[in-house]
């Protein structure tokens, strides 16, 4: 074989390996990518079925019931317009209340219910998620009686 054929095969190798190597971080980064959505979002059916997201608001007064024989916990996360169920099972953060911001990651299945496999809390007053803050901006310019809510 020439030297000339030796490293065209040798560069057609390391290109094949390269594209292969490419391909496997792609698929991984993506499997990992968790987009952000708002309770109004997730209820005009823009957040994903089949994949896990964010879904952020606030917790909304009144709706954090506790399982009294286990640690599932219920609430509902509102941005003032619209409201989603969550459930959750596991340590709730010390910050978690209700009137207070949170993020949850998880699931949406077909009944409208979020199943969350994370929470999280607000770190203090002064501290809203970007996000959450843009959501609840956003709702507040389109619902004025949503927004006169939020600001209780």
């Amino acid at each position: 074989m020439k030297s000339r054929t030796k490293r065209g095969l040798i560069i057609v190798g390391a290109l094949a390996t390269l594209g292969v190597a490419s391909a496997l971080v792609l698929n991984a980064f993506q499997d990992n990518l968790v987009f952000f959505f708002s309770p109004s979002q997730v209820a005009t059916r823009e957040a994903p079925v089949d994949r896990s997201f964010r879904l952020g608001g606030l917790v909304e007064e009144g709706s954090v019931k506790r399982s009294s024989d286990s640690l599932t916990v219920q609430f509902t996360v509102t941005d003032g317009a619209k409201a989603i169920p969550v459930t959750y099972n596991g340590l709730l953060p010390d910050m978690f209340r209700e009137g207070k911001g949170v993020v949850t990651q998880g699931r949406l299945d077909d009944s409208g219910t979020f199943h969350a496999d994370q929470v999280l809390a607000k770190h203090d007053e002064n501290y809203t998620p970007k996000e959450v803050a843009d959501a609840l901006k956003t709702t507040a310019l389109k619902e004025p009686d949503a927004a006169a809510g939020l600001r209780q």
